[in-house]
């Protein structure tokens, strides 16, 4: 497969004009040539924080407080969650699945409920789809043996020492909440050595050193944030101290597009179009290990490709800056997952 146009190549996705060609799943060549193309190929995201199961409660709980809408056991989320039928959840999350493949995201790291058997549902729910869910089981250890990792709810909602022992015993990713109401969390959740944490609303100046002697690195959602009204993070403070990666979070709240996100990011933080660019799409990927999120040779061939010369991006002077900030769902002329 040759796909040509404007390629935003290498890790500083350095616009260049020529063509990528992916053999077998994997990009074999990236190379400048003179290309008759309006197309501008990029990596296709990587969704680094979701919870898909919420795709079955879409725009449900409007005005509750966060720990009204998801707070464990009995936020309104889970209540919901454990009245719906297996075959409703798994429904409504291969359609949230099918929507994040047409909008160019090639993976997410899910923090999923339900235990083992949620951990069933949601590769049900992929399967067949070429989006990759990376998923952090929730609740019990279990539930992480039958996932790629753990996905804590916060250190205010218990000690999970356990949890995070057993899940590097395994070798697996360890991830926790952190941050979002306030503060209190914080420390117990750096003390956790976790492989990254979510959020980080409410950081304090300990905390940024903590995050930069440790290299722990963040995912921030800052539509979620602001839905819940918990604040913005800071994200230019995070990613000057330590990697930082995009998620959308709740689907109960937000539709799972990196282009939305991306484009809140950009517009809410003093960082660069190409920094945020790299948080939808390669910091997301070293998060998990994944072999994609930038386009270089030897990396997997997973590329969204837009149309140039559509009514929204025609005549864009600053291509990355317009992807970043401008580019949507309409925008998008092709997949390759």
């Amino acid at each position: 497969m040759i796909v040509e146009g404007t390629v935003l190549r290498g890790p500083d996705f350095e616009p260049i004009e020529g063509r990528v060609v992916v053999e077998d799943g994997e990009i074999a060549a990236v190379e400048e040539a003179s290309v008759d193309s309006s197309q501008i190929v990029l990596p296709a995201f990587v969704n680094a924080h979701t919870h898909i199961g919420d795709s079955i409660a879409k725009e449900a709980g409007g005005g509750l407080s966060l720990d009204e809408l998801v707070a464990p056991p009995d936020g309104l989320k889970h209540r919901l969650l454990r009245a719906a039928s297996r075959e409703e959840k798994v429904e409504a999350m291969r359609r949230s699945i099918r929507f994040m493949q047409t909008t160019g995201t090639a993976s997410f790291l899910e923090f999923r409920e339900g235990g083992v058997e949620g951990v069933y549902a949601l590769r049900e729910a992929a399967e067949g789809l070429g989006v990759e869910p990376f998923i952090l089981g929730r609740e019990t250890v279990e539930a992480m043996e039958a996932a790629e990792g753990f996905g804590a709810s916060g250190a205010r909602d218990g000690e999970f020492s356990r949890e995070r022992n057993a899940t590097a015993e395994a070798g697996k990713l360890f991830g926790i909440h952190a941050g979002e109401r306030d503060a209190s969390d914080v420390n117990p959740a750096l003390d956790l050595d976790p492989d990254f944490l979510v959020h980080m609303v409410h950081p304090e100046p300990l905390h940024l050193d903590r995050l930069a002697d440790s290299a722990i690195p963040v995912v921030v959602c800052p539509r979620s944030n602001l839905v819940t009204d918990v604040g913005v993070p800071p994200i230019a403070e995070l990613a000057d101290r330590t990697t930082v990666a995009l998620g959308t979070d709740n689907v109960m709240l937000n539709s799972p597009s990196m282009f939305r996100e991306m484009e809140f990011a950009a517009k809410l933080a003093d960082v660069s179009a190409r920094e945020v660019l790299r948080m939808a799409t390669l910091n997301g990927a070293r998060i998990a290990g994944l072999d994609c999120g930038v386009i270089e040779e030897g990396r997997a061939g997973k590329l969204l490709v837009l149309d140039g010369d559509s009514d929204n991006l025609a005549g864009a002077q600053d291509v990355v800056r317009a992807v970043v900030r401008r580019a949507g769902a309409s925008d998008v002329a092709d997949v390759i997952l």
